[in-house]
């Protein structure tokens, strides 16, 4: 568990811990210049938490883990999952049709915190769902095109380091 205590302040929640750090040195990837990304920022952060996020973790850990720990795919509740994901992906396609970014035409917290389960749902055969949505898909290519990510992927192996008996 990842833990973070400076002076009397402490927090396990991984999102809290990045916004404070972002706070005291990258206050413009919260949408410190105005009120409005701000909000932005903040609502789209919520909704990869509490809807995105829950809806993809079944679909990778069925089609990622399980195989590798000798546990049985549930694909009932994977093609659930997927169709979840299919109404949410047009709530995305309707917001990044006229804004590049979730927050606007910047690059956020917003976005960053939906790379990781979207990393691993896009090594899954159920990555091509994204081809339906093509204002979806443009900005996970904007996303993977940055050098930071770049160096993200690299230490995050697309089978979780199972395949290779590298597990993080």
């Amino acid at each position: 568990v990842l833990l973070i205590s400076l002076r009397k302040f402490f927090s396990s929640e991984s999102r809290a811990i990045a916004r404070h750090i972002l706070r005291k040195c990258k206050p413009e990837f919260l949408g410190a210049g105005s009120l409005k990304e701000s909000a932005m920022v903040d609502v789209w952060v919520d909704v990869d938490a509490h809807q995105l996020e829950p809806v993809l973790k079944p679909i990778v850990f069925n089609c990622i883990i399980n195989p590798f720990v000798g546990r049985d795919v549930d694909q009932g509740l994977v093609d659930e999952s997927v169709e979840k994901l299919k109404k949410l992906l047009e709530v995305y396609e309707a917001r990044l049709s006229s804004n590049k970014y979730l927050a606007g035409d910047f690059v956020s917290f917003a976005d960053l915190t939906h790379f990781s389960f979207m990393r691993y749902f896009m090594a899954t055969e159920h990555a091509v769902v994204l081809d339906a949505y093509p204002h979806v898909k443009a900005w996970w290519e904007a996303l993977l095109a940055r050098p930071s990510v770049k160096k993200v992927i690299a230490g995050m192996p697309p089978d979780f380091g199972f395949g290779s008996g590298n597990i993080p």
